[in-house]
């Protein structure tokens, strides 16, 4: 079937949108209702490329843009950190009294004891927002998270069901994953509870669990959400959202980022053999 292509000149549709209106204003004085514009379409969700097994393509290089690795609440600007707006949905994380004070003693100890100072892995979801890029690399049945910080990595089982636990503990915890329609969901639980959320001292313990979702929203955005539970800390559940850019620089790649030479003073410095004086 082919399809009419109509152009009416600058005059033509000046005359006809007055005659329109004209005939408009006689059915008002008739008594009768004008047409009615039609209704505004709402916009269908995004449908970009797929893999080979029909789900969203999700390769490739991402990285957040914000302040969250510095502190998921807003926050002004102080030395070495830029003000930032919360991530957590309605703005404040819910902790239970006795586990505020505990966040805010890490707040003051932040720029000794934060673990990414001492190299240890970010943990789930803080390898998502640092300021480094991460690779998300998709098969049918796992998805490999490689970060650029440390090194650290997780693998994401696609046929895992509710029977399969972590057989430990862990810094980046045992994922499991599943898709609902076009979004990954990613269940985390077997978290060490020892990483923070950000360098403000907000902290995790081992009954924290975490699920994540990431939707794609343009060819080159994603939106990235992370519920998080833990009746030990919290008085309900609670949410953080953020964007997702992927990374389209020319020859993009992750680099290395070892940071244990770094901070080897820092952690074992003391334990250096004392010179002598004769």
């Amino acid at each position: 079937m082919k399809t009419r292509i109509i152009t009416i000149g600058v005059a033509t549709g000046v005359a006809l949108l007055i005659s329109g209106m004209a005939a408009a204003v006689a059915q008002a004085q008739r008594g009768a209702t004008p047409p009615r514009a039609p209704a505004a379409q709402t916009p269908s969700a995004y449908n970009g490329p797929r893999t080979a097994d029909r789900k969203p393509d999700l390769n490739g290089i991402w990285q957040a843009l914000g302040t969250a690795h510095w502190n998921l609440e807003a926050h002004s600007a102080s030395e070495g950190i830029p003000a930032g707006f919360s991530v957590v949905e309605g703005g404040t994380i819910p902790y239970q009294p006795w586990a505020l004070a505990k966040r805010n003693e890490n707040l003051q100890k932040r720029l000794t004891d934060d673990p990414l100072r001492k190299c240890y892995m970010p943990g789930v979801p803080r390898a998502t927002y640092l300021p480094f890029p991460f690779q998300i690399i998709q098969s049918p049945t796992q998805i490999l998270f490689a970060y650029e910080f440390d090194y650290a990595e997780r693998v994401v089982s696609m046929n895992m069901t509710d029977k399969d636990k972590a057989p430990v503990d862990s810094w980046m915890g045992w994922s499991k994953g599943k898709w609902e329609g076009d979004t990954l969901v990613v269940d985390v639980t077997g978290l060490n509870g020892e990483a923070w959320f950000d360098s403000a001292g907000n902290y995790q313990t081992d009954k924290m669990h975490i699920v994540e979702r990431y939707t794609p929203t343009s060819a080159n955005t994603m939106n990235y959400e992370a519920t998080i539970e833990d009746p030990d800390l919290y008085t309900r559940t609670w949410k953080i959202s953020m964007p997702l850019y992927r990374r389209v620089d020319k020859n993009m790649q992750l680099m290395d980022f070892n940071c244990v030479p770094f901070v080897e003073e820092t952690l074992y410095g003391h334990l250096r053999k004392k010179a002598t004086v004769n």
